[in-house]
């Protein structure tokens, strides 16, 4: 009986003590959360520079897109993974694109449309695809599932594919920055920069069209919330 004690009171100390510990965790300063403090850091001193100094931009931009990845490499081994963080990196991500996007409305503006839809297109399809992942993991509805189509489930299950899709995107819009102040070196009779935005510019759309099928199945997700809600709401007035 006495062992039963010492073991219970034992048992009760450990769980105290690992409360304490995850209570006294700070995760603002969690090593990838820092990384991506640094991240906005850069994006910042990009978005400064890139009116008007397409070196210092782009090497800041460049850097703080690389960081993307090293801080999700911290998190998984430090277990450092955080839903702030994640969020963290996504509006890192979202804002650095929108501000490109903005720099290149004033450098091209007659194509000042297409920026603002493709601006409107990245940030609204996100957010609300965003809102309805949160919502589907509170809920027991039934969700249509995106991933049940196969060229879906490749590009949100593979690693590489969904770097490529990224990184092309990317490429495209900032090479379109870049050839407003320079060609860059020739190659294949053809300025590097001019090639990598031809190459670069169905991936952008592709990308554009499938934040667009997100958004879409997300606004069906939340309508079959409504509709559940709403349900439920009527049988209780009943």
């Amino acid at each position: 009986m006495a062992n039963l004690k010492v073991s219970f009171l034992l048992t009760c100390l450990s769980r105290r003590g690992k409360n304490r510990r995850m209570t006294s965790e700070n995760i603002f300063l969690f090593v990838p959360n820092i990384i991506g403090y640094a991240r906005i850091i850069l994006a910042l001193i990009s978005f400064y520079y890139m009116p008007v100094n397409y070196s210092v931009a782009c090497w800041c931009y460049i850097i703080s897109g690389l960081l993307d990845a090293v801080d999700g490499h911290a998190a998984r081994y430090f277990n450092q993974s955080t839903k702030f963080g994640a969020i963290l990196d996504q509006l890192t991500d979202r804002c650095g694109t929108m501000c490109l996007l903005v720099t290149l409305s004033n450098f091209y503006p007659k194509y000042m449309f297409l920026f603002q839809l493709s601006m409107t297109i990245d940030i609204a399809c996100h957010w609300i695809y965003l809102h309805s992942s949160l919502l589907q993991g509170k809920t027991s509805h039934k969700f249509i599932d995106i991933s049940e189509n196969p060229v879906m489930r490749i590009y949100y299950t593979s690693r590489p594919v969904l770097f490529f899709m990224c990184a092309g995107n990317e490429a495209f819009y900032a090479a379109l920055y870049l050839l407003h102040f320079t060609e860059g070196p020739i190659v294949a009779g053809m300025s590097l920069f001019r090639l990598i935005c031809y190459v670069s510019a169905p991936v952008a759309i592709v990308k554009s069209l499938i934040s667009l099928l997100q958004g879409f199945v997300a606004c069906k997700n939340l309508s079959i919330v409504d509709l559940k809600e709403r349900a439920a709401a009527n049988i209780k007035s009943n």
